[in-house]
């Protein structure tokens, strides 16, 4: 089952396309030049359209009068890379690359848009461990604690990107444990939320400081808030930070998508099924699983179904994307079409296949991907995924990407 990420890491407000590195102004030059554009003594006008004042929510004061400041990643901020080389590199690797790129964006590396990282990081703790119905749910009664003029249904509330408001961390910093559970938060989620907003309140994480940190340094940061682990900064370094080069090792769906891609390169007649139309079971109810909720809301929970999570084990994500009515806030590619399968039996390299890494053998990754050989519940190990994607290297976050398109299986 993919994992429900839309949800948890990007919240949109205003889309751009990629520009250059030497084009792109800093925010306070953008805001300035709006300024200056719509001053009627101008002394210049410009025959170019002007550009779009980048929206925000408003700020609301604080209990002790300071009005929070916008903090966000701007829609047009620039790649760290150039993407046309990020393709050419992975192509380059893999001829399959090419016929991939042509079927499917790569959304978040083409589609830029603006990232709030405090609402997206708090939006993925909310959304810890439970369905997406009820992270929707839990995420809009929080939001109305600090605004409660918001229509009290989910769905009487249908702001433009540029009206959606979220609460600022100084906010939710000074709000008690007791009200935000009246949110349908836990108590354990309503520590974390509280520890996430106190970090962005008094500077020891900011938009500034996670942009600029380093993959190790992004993590070391964010691993240290109660509530955020591994597979959480992964997907916030690649669908918010736009990090070319992350490997979220604990995600299954990237496991099994990459005993696909490698499958076929070795045994382009294996056969193997792919059902989008397959759709999610009931969540489980039982007791286990709920203490598994309870005792670990670092973990990951895709769509509506969940298996429990045992020592060494991941969770299984969704084999369908949650309704359209939330698809716009999903950034996981759609699963590929059966067509795919002409795609990964195409040769994959001028110079013949590479070999497998020591202890992978056709057979063994046939066995897995058929279920009756995992190691630990999972697909790979960590060790051989970093093996397998080295030729990858520094774009590993593009190929990663269509590994979730691939991971769709009965």
């Amino acid at each position: 089952m993919l994992p429900r990420i839309r949800s948890l890491f990007r919240m949109p407000t205003t889309r751009s396309s990629t520009r250059s590195a030497s084009s792109t102004p800093t925010l306070k030059r953008k805001l300035e030049s709006v300024a200056e554009a719509s001053t009627p003594t101008s002394p210049k006008k410009s025959s170019t359209p002007k550009k779009p004042k980048l929206e925000t929510p408003k700020p609301v004061p604080t209990s002790n009068g300071i009005i929070p400041q916008p903090d966000f990643v701007p829609a047009d901020t620039i790649l760290t890379f150039s993407f046309e080389d990020a393709k050419k590199h992975l192509i380059n690797a893999d001829h399959r690359f090419e016929d991939v790129f042509q079927r499917l964006e790569c959304k978040p590396f083409q589609q830029l848009e603006q990232v709030h990282p405090f609402r997206a990081l708090a939006t993925s703790i909310l959304g810890q461990q439970i369905s997406w119905l009820a992270a929707r749910s839990i995420t809009h009664k929080f939001i109305r604690l600090y605004d409660p003029s918001i229509p009290e249904k989910h769905s009487d509330y249908n702001p433009s990107p540029s009206e959606s408001f979220f609460p600022a961390p100084q906010q939710v910093a000074e709000t008690d444990i007791p009200t935000l559970r009246t949110a349908g938060l836990s108590e354990r989620k309503a520590e974390y939320i509280r520890d996430l907003a106190a970090r962005f309140s008094d500077g020891r994480l900011s938009t500034t400081k996670l942009i600029e940190a380093n993959d190790e340094e992004l993590a070391e940061m964010l691993i240290e808030v109660r509530g955020i682990g591994r597979w959480t900064v992964d997907m916030f370094a690649i669908f918010s930070l736009r990090r070319p080069d992350i490997l979220p090792v604990g995600d299954l769906g990237v496991q099994r998508g990459l005993v696909r891609w490698f499958l076929a390169q070795h045994l382009p007649t294996y056969s193997f099924t792919i059902s989008p139309e397959k759709k999610p079971t009931p969540a489980s109810t039982s007791k286990k699983t709920k203490k598994a909720k309870e005792d670990d809301d670092t973990l990951p929970v895709f769509g509506e179904t969940s298996s429990v999570a045992t020592e060494g084990t991941v969770l299984e994500p969704p084999r369908t994307p949650p309704p359209a009515e939330d698809a716009a806030r999903i950034p996981l590619p759609p699963t590929f079409t059966p067509s795919i399968k002409r795609t990964l039996a195409k040769p994959a390299l001028d110079h013949g296949v590479p070999p497998l890494p020591d202890g992978l053998t056709v057979a063994e990754l046939k066995s897995r991907l058929d279920g009756k050989k995992k190691i630990k519940g999972a697909f790979l190990s960590p060790a051989h995924m970093e093996q397998l994607t080295t030729s990858w290297r520094p774009y590993r976050s593009l190929g990663i990407y269509y590994m979730w398109a691939l991971a769709d299986a009965e």
